[in-house]
């Protein structure tokens, strides 16, 4: 099986043999032409451009690195909580917009993965081609740790390392898009899948992290949902809203994964730790579309 040989292959040649096997989705971030050849755990284009594999099988397509906010720490509390449980919700909305036939899809802002791996397992569709990239590496790094057939990469939104018209669908999870990259590498009929937060996303931490005077004490999701429906008039809308318990035990982990608490003051995150919320609001709108 696919999963066993990840357990049994050294990641770097997993990597490149995910690569050789699906090199038609591959594009050079230089000259944009199609991949040719991987060899010797190289990767290579026509023009004599090519990407070594890092130990850990995944390739970086940025051309200098990149330095995000999204740190190994809050990737990592994100992990746990999303191994409890907290978006499989939100996996199985995107399962139930895709065919149960064998798709190739991408993950936009992957993250450390742990989504793409829950929709891998969920399907149970050997014939899937799964691909996540993102813009930190830490949260790449922790991907490629995941036990999936997915692969995992660092590049960027604006400029996908991916050929034309390849892809079955784009999926997102509360991430940036570039629609006419989607448009691009999605094949004719293709499905975009984006999650987006709806006005009482994690209302109980921003109440208690912020004062009502506050900007993030709110939040309005219609500049986002607006703009998907400008490019994309026949989209539909799949409201999903439920309470994850929290408690002691996990509102450490849950403050340190999300950007919400980026911004607030060490006497509101103090209270919050010591006083935590019995659970969270996930409240969500599934926009989706065939292009």
């Amino acid at each position: 099986m696919k999963i066993g040989l990840i357990i049994i292959m050294k990641k770097i040649d997993w990597g490149a043999q995910f690569v050789a096997q699906h090199l038609s989705l591959f594009a050079c971030p230089v000259c944009h032409q199609p991949y040719q050849h991987v060899e010797n755990h190289t990767v290579s284009c026509a023009n004599g451009h090519s990407l070594d594999f890092n130990r850990r099988g995944s390739l970086y397509f940025l051309p200098h690195a990149v330095t995000t906010e999204y740190d190994s720490a809050m990737l990592a509390a994100r992990r746990k909580m999303l191994t409890a449980g907290l978006f499989q919700p939100l996996v199985k909305a995107i399962n139930d917009q895709l065919p149960t036939g064998s798709q190739t899809i991408l993950d936009v802002g992957t993250g450390e993965g742990t989504p793409l791996a829950q929709l891998d397992e969920l399907r149970q569709q050997t014939d899937d081609t799964l691909i996540g990239f993102d813009l930190s590496k830490d949260g790449i790094n922790l991907a490629t740790q995941l036990t999936t057939k997915a692969f995992f990469c660092v590049a960027d939104l604006a400029k996908l390392p991916f050929t034309n018209q390849q892809f079955d669908a784009v999926i997102e999870l509360f991430s940036p898009s570039a629609y006419s990259e989607f448009e691009r590498i999605l094949k004719p009929g293709g499905r975009i899948v984006k999650i987006v937060p709806n006005r009482d996303y994690l209302v109980e931490l921003r109440h208690a992290l912020y004062e009502p005077a506050a900007p993030q004490f709110q939040y309005d999701n219609q500049r986002v949902v607006a703009l998907f429906k400008e490019h994309y008039p026949l989209m539909t809308v799949t409201p999903i809203h439920y309470q994850f318990a929290i408690g002691p035990d996990k509102i450490a982990d849950m403050m340190a994964m999300t950007p919400l608490s980026w911004g607030s003051d060490d006497l509101h995150r103090q209270t919050l730790l010591t006083r935590p919320v019995t659970a969270v609001t996930v409240d969500v709108s599934v926009l989706t579309v065939r292009v």
